[in-house]
């Protein structure tokens, strides 16, 4: 019943409540801060941007929808007059992941209500608090029932939401192992899957980079939010004629991030890990690392004490094809690998089945295009990393998933198109 009444409103009126949206979470941004950063562990400074990005996406979604696009009308048969309409799906369930819960809520909820749909909600289990806020702070402004939020269980509540034969459409930011399961039990009603899933972003550095520039981003891109992002800037593959002048630039600017709980100042940059069994499975992975050859540059364990902080790492000596160059560690580790061709950099880049993100290092723009053109992945940076503009597209291709999240492709995505013809011949 919300989303009939919703998606008869002219894109006008949806912008002006979107907007509206975007105006409770400005009001509302430290209170929101303070409640993700206890969530999460994250530093207040990432938290804040946290709701700056979620403001952004309304703000965006809110013009975007006033401005959508087709094939123009006209007569592609003789006497045969045709109209290109986009509809809303109806209700659409959404999944979210820990790690950036209000984010990810608000680039899905904008871009779903943009569309004329509602949303049944599901947000992780682990951080579900700033989601829960956030329905409670916008309930005034939205329809009622256009936005519900359920939480739970992934496999009881995800699995519902997947398996519901009036949802058209489930969406899921996650694991990639979440989403082939949620892929299956939508099979049975043969609904709409879209997946934004893993990913282990390589990092491709040529001989003519700028290595300053480079470990300069990396000790943002690399370990913001701990790690716990998936398109951090994880896995390094470095000429092996600059490796070396890389890594001591690395371990400078690795000593210098400042380490601490999202209370202890403004300037802290890195926080814990989201949680105890988190926490133990990144130290395992380091484990598994170090078993197959590779040795800690810089960090390479816990810190002492209570928490669950794990020391900034850089891993180098790692053996092609280890574990830790193939598998979403997701914690504040980055590996380092050498190659000696261009050829070779982009096979190895390429030989993981995640392909969500990738970024490419040259003063050569005509090497860095050609490179960015062979290089699975649906975001590539060049010369930069992790820059992600509500204007762009996000998502992945291989195991990292299918469907865009933000842009006007995100509204293509959450809506379906209609092809109406009529005879006006005579």
């Amino acid at each position: 019943m919300a989303q009939r009444a919703w998606q008869k409103l002219v894109p006008r009126q949806r912008s002006h409540v979107l907007h509206a949206v975007a105006d409770r979470l400005v009001e509302q941004r430290q209170l929101l801060a303070r409640l993700e950063a206890a969530d999460t562990g994250k530093p207040m400074s990432v938290a804040l941007n946290d709701i700056d990005v979620s403001v952004d996406a309304f703000r965006f979604m809110a013009g975007a929808l006033r401005a959508t696009s087709s094939v123009a009308a006209g007569e592609y048969e003789a006497d045969h007059f045709s109209v290109i309409v986009r509809e809303p799906l109806g209700v659409v369930g959404a999944i979210t992941p820990w790690n950036f819960p209000l984010v990810m809520a608000a680039q899905k909820i904008a871009t779903i209500l943009a569309a004329g749909n509602s949303i049944v909600l599901k947000p992780s289990e682990i951080t579900p608090l700033t989601t829960i806020k956030f329905a409670e702070l916008v309930a005034d402004l939205l329809p009622p029932g256009l936005l519900n939020v359920v939480t739970g269980l992934g496999n009881v509540v995800g699995a519902a939401i997947a398996a519901h034969p009036d949802i058209a459409l489930v969406s899921v930011t996650g694991s990639t192992a979440s989403g082939r399961a949620v892929a299956r039990i939508a099979a049975d009603s043969v609904k709409r899957v879209h997946l934004e899933l893993g990913g282990k972003a390589p990092v491709i550095v040529f001989a003519d980079a700028d290595i300053e520039r480079v470990a300069d981003t990396l000790s943002v891109a690399s370990f913001y939010n701990s790690g716990q992002d998936c398109s951090a800037a994880c896995r390094v593959l470095v000429h092996e004629s600059v490796a070396d002048q890389l890594v001591r630039a690395l371990v400078d600017r690795v000593n210098d991030i400042s380490v601490g709980e999202p209370g202890a100042g403004e300037d802290i940059q890195l926080g814990p890990v989201v949680s105890e069994a988190h926490f133990r499975r990144v130290l395992d992975h380091l484990d598994r690392a170090y078993a197959e050859g590779a040795r800690a540059a810089v960090g390479g364990s816990a810190y002492p004490g209570a928490g669950f902080f794990i020391q900034p790492t850089v891993l180098v000596d790692v053996p092609a094809g280890a574990a830790c160059t193939r598998e979403e560690i997701f914690g504040p580790v980055l590996t380092v690998e050498t190659f000696s061709s261009d050829e070779e950099a982009i096979e190895r880049a390429n030989s993981v089945e995640l392909g969500l993100s990738a970024s490419v290092w040259t003063r050569d723009g005509s090497r860095g295009d050609a490179a960015a053109a062979q290089l699975d992945a649906g975001t590539v940076w060049v010369n930069c990393h992790g820059v992600i503009p509500s204007e762009m597209p996000w998502g992945g291709v291989k195991s990292s998933g299918y469907g865009r999240d933000m842009s006007m492709y995100g509204l293509d995505d959450y809506s379906r198109t209609k092809h109406l013809m009529r005879y006006v011949g005579r």
